[in-house]
Parts: structure tokens; sequence; C-alpha cells
């Protein structure tokens, strides 16, 4: 018998542990770029049994996994391929806690996906901002330890920006409760920031205080054609003028994305009659019911087209058109998929350095890989790009996937020698753990590992990933 699995059922339940085929599922990313092994699956009920299963992972010295959704893109919640690791998945920690509207603040536990945190703010007319397209299967848990973006980021900051406070298993099993309500605490070290982004390597995030805003009653969407990014920082600066804190969300979509989501996602439909190399999707919302928001979304259009920035563009007329559009921006990622592998690259850089970028590294990718297919957009707002390269024909793609390395290298200099950063909203995960001593000073280095020994004195936490 293994006295390990037998403590482990003990906790979570004989149904509750899965070992050998059942467990496959929740050993793949869902990229299916990484698959590892684990001793089992736990699927624990709360945070006294996620504690009681660090507990026994510490007596029997066993690695630790926690899994969320399992819609990451860099491999942080798949485990090695040792066997050694007990995976913690965090699914069952799935309830709203309690939700405070005079204090705009909700608390969610881990497993409650980012769909139903949206649900619970608006039954209290509020809203959670932070919005990504994997919103129904991704949880709060992993949105946190990664640090997500999103669309809003422009108005709301990124997930950092959202919690009030945490709820954190710790290395050795013991639970800290900082599920502070407070937007202001000054008492030393504010130490739920440890684990935003930390992907699990500090500690296990088994619930969540996150602050909650008034919810818009009005939303104005817009998509607009561009001849080239350099008008898209300029329309962001005129749109921000005008609109201020109203302009929630900017868009950047390249018409080689724009096709593959033509191409693969059934109902898809192109917004305006002629085709154009560059789209901007702009959101302005209000929680006024009487701002008009109708004029200055009109207003702001026939502007920026009188100005020469602008093409062509439309304004969504109804809540359905304004849905039909975002969702050629949010099925980008699933129409990637959908055509075959892609070299992809989560970057930000300074908003007015993204056009001298794309035209540089678009050339140097040229003199390389002639005929190379570069898939761009993102969150031009905060200076977040998704820049994924393919070759147009599925099949020639083995040659360029065996010079991966080169190709990503060649991208992510770049991104450092225009002051940018090689992960803007998906995390480090196993994918870029080898890049971070090129592009980090050894002094940022040290720190991390010190806080990591510190913490994880014996490396027990998600091993393998960011450091």
């Amino acid at each position: 018998m293994d006295a390990f699995l037998d403590a482990v059922r003990a906790i979570v339940g004989p149904t509750h542990c899965l070992c050998g085929e059942a467990a496959a599922p929740y050993l793949t990313d869902w990229r299916g770029r990484y698959t590892g092994s684990a001793r089992a699956v736990a699927f624990p009920a709360d945070t006294a049994e996620v504690a009681a299963l660090v507990r026994v992972c510490v007596d029997a010295d066993v690695p630790i996994v926690p899994q969320g959704g399992n819609t990451g893109l860099c491999g942080g919640a798949t485990p090695l391929d040792d066997g050694r690791a007990l995976l913690i998945q965090l699914s069952r920690l799935n309830r709203i806690r309690h939700v405070d509207g005079g204090n705009n603040a909700l608390t969610a536990e881990a497993g409650v996906t980012l769909a139903a945190v949206h649900a619970a703010a608006e039954a209290a007319d509020r809203q959670f901002p932070l919005s990504l397209a994997s919103e129904g299967s991704c949880e709060v848990g992993g949105v946190i330890s990664t640090n997500a973006g999103g669309v809003q980021v422009l108005r709301y900051g990124n997930t950092r920006e959202l919690v009030l406070g945490l709820e954190v298993v710790l290395p050795d099993g013991q639970i800290w409760n900082g599920l502070r309500a407070l937007r202001k605490d000054n008492t030393g070290y504010d130490l739920k920031h440890l684990f935003i982004g930390a992907e699990g390597t500090l500690g296990i995030v088994t619930a969540a205080t996150l602050k909650l805003f008034p919810r818009p009653v009005a939303t104005r969407t817009v998509w607009l054609a561009i001849p080239h990014p350099m008008a898209a920082v300029a329309l962001l600066g005129q749109m921000r003028a005008r609109a201020g804190d109203r302009l929630t969300a900017f868009e950047l979509v390249s018409r080689v994305s724009l096709d593959l989501v033509l191409q693969h996602m059934p109902g898809a439909r192109d917004p305006l009659p002629t085709v154009h190399p560059w789209y901007v999707l702009a959101e302005l919302t209000d929680t006024v019911r009487d701002a008009s928001l109708d004029a200055m979304a009109e207003t702001l259009t026939a502007e920026v087209l009188e100005s020469g920035l602008v093409q062509d563009g439309t304004v969504a007329s109804s809540e359905a058109q304004a849905r039909a559009l975002w969702a050629l921006r949010e099925h980008i990622s699933e129409a990637q998929k959908r055509e075959g592998y892609s070299i992809k690259h989560d970057i930000s850089l300074p908003v007015s350095a993204i056009p001298d970028f794309l035209d540089d590294v678009a050339g140097r990718l040229e003199q390389v890989w002639p005929g190379l297919r570069i898939v761009c957009f993102g969150h031009l707002g905060d200076g977040n790009l998704h820049y994924n390269l393919s070759l147009p024909v599925s099949a020639d793609n083995a040659g360029l996937i065996a010079r991966s390395s080169d190709v990503s290298g060649l991208v992510h200099d770049r991104v450092h020698r225009f002051g940018g950063s090689i992960s803007a909203e998906h995390g480090i995960g196993q994918l870029k753990r080898g890049l971070l001593p090129r592009y980090k000073s050894e002094v940022e280095l040290d720190l991390m590992r010190r806080i990591k020994a510190a913490m994880d004195p014996t490396g027990r936490m998600n091993p393998g990933k960011v450091l």
C-alpha cells in the first residue's frame, strides 16, 4: 500500500483523488505543449483540506503543483515529468463567500471562475472589470497567480491593482488569512503582492477579496480601420484626451489576425466592406444613465475619420453588434489554435515605442524567414501585444518550430532593446524560465531567489517554474 496516497485519500475522499489514466486530463496544458506526470491529482473541498494536503506533502517530501482552470499558456500549472508531485486541483473551492456592495468588495474562493465573479458582482449592481477571453473557464486562483491583464487594464489595471486581500496556504501548511477589504493598510510589508504573479511558487492562493466598481449602464463599441500602428498610438492619445476614463478598452488587431478568425470561427463577419491592414477595437463606458455616450462615440468617430488617422469605421448600434465585434478580437487565440502551431510571444512595450518596434522586428524576421506570417494583436492601451509567428502553410512549420528558440530570441532581444518585457500577462511558467537570466539583472534574480528560499526553503512549491 502507498501510505502517502492513503493519507491524501483520507483528506479529500477516495473519489477526489485520481491516479493513472483518470488523472491524465489534468497533466497537459491548454495548448498541448507540456505534459507531465504526478503521483496523484487531489481535489480539496476547502482551505482546510488544502492545508492538510500540504502538510502531508511536507511529511512525505512530495513536491506540490497547484492548478485552477488550466487555461495558462506557459505551462505553469503542469507538473514536471518526474512523476513525484501531487497536483492540487482547486476547482472545488468554488464559493463566493461574501459580497459587500457598500465597500465595493467581493470575496471568492480560488476555484470560482471569472465569469461567476462577474455574475455575482452584477447581482449586486457592481462590476468586476477584469475581462479575459477565457473567463468561462479561468479561475480566480490562476488569474491571481499569473497577474492576468485583459482588455480593461487601460482603466482598471492588472489583477494586482484589483486585489484587496488574500488567503494563502503557505509551503509549511500554515494558513495566512489576509482577506482584508481595506483600501489603506500601512502596517508594514504588503504581503499579498508576494503571491500575485508568483505562479504558486510561494504558496497556494485559496481565496481573494477583490475590488468592485460601479456597473456601467452605457457602453459604446467602435471598430476602426487604420493604415499603421502609428495611427493607433495617435488615435489612443486623441481618444483619451476627449473621453478620459470613459475609454476603458483599446485593442489593436492586424488584418492577418482577423482573417484567421473569419476563416475558422463560424458566424464571424468582417465589420467593414473593404480590407485594411490594421484595426482598433475601442470601448467607451459610463455609469451615468443620461450621459451622452452615443453623441461622444459618433463625434469621436467623425473627428478621427476627418483627421486622416482612420480610414473607415463603424459604431455598434446594439448589444448584439458589440458582442460580435468583441468576438472577433476574443476568438483570435482559438482561431490560431485551429490553424495549427504558432510561436507565441506575450510582450509589453512603452506604447510610444510600439510602431517602431513592429517595423523593426518585422523587417528583421523577414530577412531570416521570408514569408513568415505575423499574427499581431493585443491591448495597445497598456502596451501589451501578442506577437505570434507561423508559416502560412501549416505543413511548412516543422523547420520553423525546430528553430523556435532562434525566432523567439530575435523577438525578445528586440523587445528588450525597445525597453519592454518578455512577459506581460501570461506569466513565466516553464516556457520562459530559462530566459529570465538574459533579460533580468542579477540583482533582481538574486532578490527573487532570496524570497523563494526564505518562504519555500525546500523548493517544494511548483518546482521548475519561474526560478
